[in-house]
């Protein structure tokens, strides 16, 4: 079945053309079946070839389908070309499953938009598109598949184009990750000039023999792709598109966040890990960025009153967790934990869809409450993936969630700093969780007499793909448990032949410090302490007396105002860039183009046509002036000669 990988984003492409070529002209239950269809199949395909790669052996499990030479200039020499390999398997089942669910809860969550059939055609090219980029054996190819989620990303956030928010939100989101594009396509030139080829594989194998370790031009090649992931990934500083991301349909944000685009810069990383382990200041920088967005986005979550803001900003603090384990060389920490996040948070944000498909799309917290006996499966799966990300021992977060703390405390290119920062955004992140949790779904019920009586769970459609992650978001961790639990780690011995280059080049990176397992105890014993005084602190704070958090927010008024306007970041780059720009561009427009260019060209043009006009007075047609004019001519001609 290895020969048919290509067929995994074909069938998504081919559901696209179908669903787009015939827009609004198929019944919906046919571009359901279509949509979900293609979906499917490229999921049961991407368990199959799973278990072929895994029946090899594992030095082996590289299998790269050329499908056709794409480019050939010079020495410059690309194919069209997919690579199937440990890492880019577990990506594809987390793509093709976790996108399969999403499609069939749409059907029920889309069932009443007029966009029905262009809902559908973008949501599966958009899962063409990042198939395309975790298959891409070369940077160019994946580069496609990078600039196909960004383009799905601006038609989905701006699917309801008629409100202005999120025809906003969508052009917000493709200019700021174009700036990331920039950054990674710079990169992308500096491999290639320097090592002679865009295929991964080949890039691996020359690398360390081209690049001096620790060498400026390697860290910068290496800082330049982590420019094109912060932008996709949504990380300091171009973090500010994905909360606005929040005005596409519901079922997109759970696609976008949990199975698709964002995790995309996570996978560059992973997937480049060579270069990055041959530059380990580029490394400290991802460590940090990714840090300081885990705890930065996990303290505007706090306060926020959106449902789906606080699942945005979750997000970014997600996304951060797992920059950090790369950062410390815990690669395979970082791709279990976007394996695990994609569970719960599509889950979470499936859950929220329900909620808000309930409450006739309301989604101020505020204005919720007491859901539980009115959504019974939407609340007890939504509670499960609380659990889940807030770190609950035998869920599938706890475990990547403990590895990524343990690797920045015990790696050599981790510090206790790292695990500080990550230890206190484990606290954060179940406090705002469960203040979510208590908001929506516990006390008193405080939307309207209307919305009330309206209230009901959601189809089989939705309910049933919230039950199959909740499954997943309980067990999906346990293919990782740690050693301490005299467990084999299996995701991480699954991927470790696609980090063995790296860690072949930068040995160093991987020595653990001197702390032993009971330190390692010691430590999971201390997060999941805190992660239970986070839940009760919330308990009390939003159930059991709410007052107190009336009182909290009155005495720090002025820090709750800060973070519920998330520290005035769009503010900032609102005056400083922004406006700037539009003044700047304002002004090339109306004076130097429409006054200095235009006045020039328009000036011109009138004095020749002045000129023009005297002129044209000696062109009467009329003999006898003419002849006047003749004999004028000659008698000054002749005064002339005798005045000589």
């Amino acid at each position: 079945m290895t020969e048919y990988i290509y067929l995994i984003p074909i069938l998504p492409l081919i559901g696209f053309l179908i669903n787009g070529l015939a827009l609004n002209r198929l019944p919906k239950s046919v571009v359901s079946a279509v949509a979900c269809g293609s979906i499917g199949l490229s999921f049961v395909l991407s368990v199959i070839l799973f278990f072929e790669l895994k029946a090899l052996e594992p030095s082996s499990r590289v299998i790269e389908q050329v499908l056709f030479p794409w480019i050939s200039v010079g020495s410059f020499h690309v194919n069209f070309a997919f690579l199937l390999d440990p890492l880019s398997a577990i990506m594809i089942l987390v793509v093709t499953g976790v996108g399969f669910l999403i499609h069939v809860y749409s059907v029920g969550y889309m069932s009443h938009d007029p966009g029905y059939s262009r809902y559908f055609a973008y949501l599966n090219l958009f899962t063409f598109s990042m198939l395309t980029l975790v298959l891409a054996d070369n940077f160019l190819l994946m580069f496609v598949g990078w600039e196909g989620v960004g383009l799905c990303s601006y038609l989905l956030i701006g699917f309801w184009f008629e409100k202005k928010s999120a025809s906003d939100a969508g052009k917000k989101a493709f200019i700021v990750n174009r700036i990331g594009d920039f950054g990674f396509l710079i990169g992308m030139f500096i491999v290639f000039w320097s090592v002679g080829s865009l295929n991964f594989n080949q890039v691996s194998s020359i690398a360390p023999t081209v690049f001096a370790f620790g060498g400026t031009l390697i860290t910068a090649a290496c800082l330049l792709l982590f420019v094109g992931a912060i932008g996709k990934s949504a990380q300091i500083p171009l973090y500010v598109w994905l909360p606005d991301a929040m005005e596409g349909p519901t079922p997109v944000s759970a696609l976008i966040h949990a199975a698709t685009m964002v995790t995309a810069g996570v996978y560059m990383i992973a997937r480049t890990n060579v270069l990055f382990m041959l530059a380990p200041d580029a490394l400290m920088v991802v460590a940090v960025i990714g840090a300081a967005t885990a705890l930065f986005a996990a303290t505007i979550g706090l306060v926020q009153n959106d449902i789906k803001r606080v699942l945005a900003y979750s997000t970014v603090s997600q996304l951060g967790y797992m920059f950090l384990a790369c950062g410390v060389a815990s690669f395979s920490a970082g791709i279990f934990h976007l394996m695990t996040h994609a569970f719960f948070k599509a889950l979470l944000f499936l859950g929220a869809g329900s909620v808000i498909h309930a409450m006739s799309n309301e989604q101020d917290m505020r204005k919720m409450g007491g859901l539980k006996k009115h959504l019974p499966i939407t609340f007890m799966t939504f509670l499960i993936a609380t659990l889940a990300i807030s770190g609950i021992p035998g869920l599938s977060g706890f475990f990547s969630k403990d590895e990524i703390l343990w690797k920045s405390f015990s790696s050599q290119s981790g510090h206790p700093i790292f695990w500080v920062i990550g230890f206190i955004t484990a606290g954060l992140t179940a406090f705002y969780m469960f203040r979510l949790v208590y908001m929506t779904f516990y006390g008193q019920e405080r939307m309207d007499e209307k919305t009330k009586s309206q209230l009901h769970e959601s189809p089989k459609s939705m309910t049933i793909p919230l039950m199959v992650l909740a499954l997943l978001a309980v067990v999906g961790g346990w293919v990782g448990m740690p050693h301490i639990l005299g467990a084999t780690n299996y995701f991480e011995d699954w991927l470790s032949p696609v980090f063995s280059h790296g860690e072949a080049v930068n040995t160093h990176a991987l020595l653990s410090s001197t702390a032993d397992s009971s330190m390692e105890w010691l430590l999971m014993f201390a997060s999941v302490a805190l992660v239970l005084v986070a839940i009760y602190l919330a308990y009390n704070f939003y159930l059991k007396k709410t007052s107190l958090s009336t009182a909290m927010k009155e005495k720090l008024s002025g820090v709750h105002k800060t973070l519920l306007n998330k520290y005035y970041v769009d503010e900032f780059y609102g005056a400083v860039i922004v406006r700037p720009i539009i003044y700047f561009s304002l002004f090339l427009w109306k004076i130097v183009d429409v006054l200095i260019i235009d006045g020039l060209i328009n000036g011109s043009a009138t004095v020749y046509n002045d000129i023009s006009e005297f002129l044209r007075q000696g062109q009467s047609g009329r003999v006898r002036s003419y002849a006047t004019i003749f004999t004028l001519g000659v008698v000054v001609l002749l005064a002339f000669f005798m005045t000589d």
